[in-house]
């Protein structure tokens, strides 16, 4: 993160600090060090989204006024002001700092209001100019800059979170807590080393042998007792603590944090619940003491309506829209290996009633009878799901469709007929449901889904437990908010997903 502030838990997971959703950079001071020239470059991306945001405006209206035409310095000014308030705001949001941006929804939501700022803004300082030209420009130039910013930040956000994967830019923590809530969070972490955190060792009780211990924490090389936090920090050079509030005693735990933030450590603190929204915890002190208030979620029937109404009208104007692609897709599956071009399968939708998915065919025609011979090959480790990232019965027209998500547009037929949402729980196979314990049955509460969180935080993660711990957490804290932050997700990530096929492409050419 850019300041070292804490950040929004991951879904299914309620510790602060400990977030896979990241958008900006780790510990990044002032200066010449990597962090720092990070944020000197999320900030050079966005002001060149605005700056070309605002010129695009000013090119497309110049010259349209009814009164005549209009007078490029007004609106260069103009279009200078709609830059600077757009700054001014997404600094006063801190949009530069790793506990807004990181979390996609509250990134979306302070850059719209950025962007209603900054069209207000120029419409005000034109009306006091006289300015004669169409309120489209301030409209236009919001617009066009919200989406240049978010394009760049979304590009921004996949550069950054592969570096990290390779261990650059990454931020060393120790780990202070004991017992399987530390484990957890230990376990999650190491799973997702694109949020950018590596558990360097971690602090305990003491009188436990020092080095690698096997104990319900797991294989953690033990580095010293609470007291010895700051020191052991300073000695190893980490650059923050994650401490895990449920597993030490509260004076512990209250002597530990200040010690850690005098001598200058970023501090995350875990609360010790899972599965529980960040925007569901609302702060409520009694008598100065930090307590929050968990608000309550039911899928009410106005939701559901509303849920619906989106499904209808969205999923309706998606497939005209994308009918010339779903069409040129099938003629090109038919023409690969004269196959089938739809592919049916039965799948477990809301309430366990099962329903026929359709998909364009991206593997060969036998794909099913042939699965036995792969099953020993399966990358989804710790649960019933199959997945090859390099299945060979994925035909050459097969990986274009599946990297563009092309082979999908056919569900937005069983999204019309109410079988699906376009946002959800992926839907299960029937063998798959058969081994889902009870609370992960839980699943099929809300009907499944085109996408999903689990696509957009995980799609590359093999573990059971990240498809698991995501689905759950949809399923917990949906919102009408956070299906429309995974469909824009959803659109970055394909929209990178094609630009890399085409890059990969024209090199091999």
């Amino acid at each position: 993160m850019i300041d070292g502030s804490v950040r929004e838990s991951p879904p299914g997971v309620a510790d602060i600090g400990a977030s896979v959703d990241v958008a900006c950079v780790d510990a990044a001071p002032a200066g010449p060090t990597p962090g720092g020239r990070l944020k000197v470059a999320l900030k050079a991306l966005d002001v060149s989204g605005l700056t070309a945001g605002w010129a695009l405006a000013a090119v497309v209206t110049t010259g349209r006024s009814a009164a005549g035409p209009l007078d490029p310095l007004q609106l260069g000014l103009l279009a200078f002001v709609g830059v600077a308030v757009s700054l001014m705001a997404m600094a006063s949001k801190r949009l530069w700092l790793s506990r807004v941006c990181a979390v996609r929804s509250a990134e979306l939501e302070a850059l719209g209001e950025t962007a209603v700022i900054s069209a207000l803004a120029v419409l005000v300082v034109g009306d006091f100019m006289s300015y004669t030209g169409p309120a489209r420009f301030g409209v236009t130039g919001a617009v066009a800059s919200f989406v240049l910013v978010m394009a760049g930040r979304t590009a921004y956000s996949s550069w950054l979170r592969r570096a990290r994967r390779s261990g650059r830019y990454v931020r060393r923590l120790v780990l202070v807590g004991t017992g399987a809530r530390a484990a957890e969070l230990a376990e999650l972490i190491g799973a997702h080393p694109e949020a950018g955190y590596s558990i360097v060792g971690r602090c305990g009780p003491p009188g436990e042998p020092v080095g690698d211990v096997s104990t319900t924490d797991g294989q953690l090389r033990w580095l010293g007792g609470y007291a010895d936090a700051s020191r052991i920090v300073a000695d190893v050079g980490a650059d923050g603590a994650l401490v895990v509030a449920g597993t030490m005693p509260v004076g512990h735990l209250n002597r530990t944090v200040r010690t850690l933030m005098r001598s200058g450590t970023h501090v995350h603190l875990s609360s010790g619940m899972r599965g529980i929204s960040h925007h569901r915890l609302i702060p409520l002190p009694v008598a100065r003491e930090p307590l929050f208030y968990v608000e309550r979620t039911s899928l009410t029937r106005s939701q559901l309506t509303l849920k619906r109404t989106l499904d209808l009208v969205l999923g309706s104007l998606l497939l005209v829209v994308l009918a010339p692609v779903t069409l040129l897709a099938a003629l090109a599956v038919k023409l690969g290996d004269g196959g089938p071009v739809l592919f049916r399968q039965e799948r477990v939708g809301r309430d366990g009633r099962h329903f026929t998915l359709l998909k364009l065919r991206t593997m060969v025609p036998d794909a099913e009878r042939r699965i036995i011979d792969l099953t020993a090959r399966n990358d989804r480790s710790g649960g019933p799901l199959f997945k090859l990232h390099h299945d060979p019965r994925v035909t050459r027209v097969g990986r274009f469709l599946r990297a563009t998500s092309i082979d999908e547009l056919p569900q937005l037929l069983n999204v019309v007929g109410g079988d699906m949402s376009l946002v959800g729980p992926r839907p299960a196979l029937p063998t798959e449901v058969a081994h889902f314990d009870d609370e992960l049955r839980q699943r099929g509460r809300v009907l499944p889904g085109i996408t999903g969180l689990w696509q957009v935080e995980a799609r590359d993660d093999p573990s059971f437990s990240s498809y698991r711990r995501l689905d759950l957490y949809y399923v917990e804290n949906w919102s009408i908010s956070l299906d429309l932050a995974i469909l824009a997700r959803t659109v970055g990530a394909v929209l990178i997903r094609g630009g890399r096929m085409f890059l990969a492409a024209s090199r091999d050419r």
